[in-house]
């Protein structure tokens, strides 16, 4: 069953930026700058949480994976937007 994440990330180094956000786009809608809507099975999660551990620096980066739950369209009514809306949901798109 997939469930649907929010994946924020803090990247100090614009290189590395990069790379985090081209691995990201093969797992998600890119929402803004650095946040993805996933909607993910659970061990694509897995696979995109490593995907980050490897490519983060740990000490200098910050990612955050939220769980948003199950039900796609309760989770896009969950988030609250002010000023510009977010893309409509690519209908027929499958995300790993």
């Amino acid at each position: 069953m997939r469930r649907c994440y929010l994946v924020c990330y803090d990247i100090s180094d614009p290189k590395r930026w990069r790379r985090i956000f081209r691995a990201m786009k093969g797992y998600g809608e890119h929402w803004q700058y650095s946040v993805f809507f996933c909607m993910l099975k659970e061990i694509d999660r897995v696979r995109m949480q490593s995907e980050l551990e490897t490519e983060l620096n740990l000490k200098a980066d910050q990612c955050i994976i939220i769980d948003l739950g199950a039900d796609e369209e309760i989770a896009r009514e969950a988030v609250t937007v002010i000023g510009e809306s977010l893309p409509k949901a690519q209908t027929g798109v499958v995300v790993v």
